[in-house]
């Protein structure tokens, strides 16, 4: 896998808004926001898309989820609801090929998609 952006983000090489860190992920805000939460989760340990998901991934799979609920009671959406989405491939939109969760929130996100 080539080096991203959010790898060099994780490793501190690239300022961003990073608002959750630990051993095993790292949260940090879009600097394209699509609502008045965006925030990108992205497992520290690169993993390219979710095609290429691996047993070995469960434990930072498993901890983007629970920061994902951390994070949206701090940012206060989690009453109202948030959307989490994982893209996959061109597709699906993915653009940074770093697998990532879209924490999204703050106001009505509507369908899910487009009719």
């Amino acid at each position: 896998m080539a080096d991203t952006i959010f790898g060099k983000i994780v490793r501190g090489e690239l300022e961003a808004d990073v608002v959750y860190q630990d051993d095993l992920v790292t949260a940090f805000r879009d600097i394209q926001p699509k609502a008045p939460v965006h925030i990108l989760i992205v497992p520290n340990d690169p993993v390219e898309t979710v095609a290429h998901v691996e047993p070995r991934h469960e434990a930072a799979l498993g901890r983007m989820f629970t920061v994902a609920r951390k994070l949206a009671e701090e940012e206060g959406i989690a009453e109202d609801g948030f959307r989490l989405i994982v893209n996959t491939r061109d597709q699906a939109g993915q653009e940074v090929y770093h697998l990532h969760m879209h924490l999204l929130g703050g106001r009505s996100l509507g369908p899910m998609l487009s009719r």
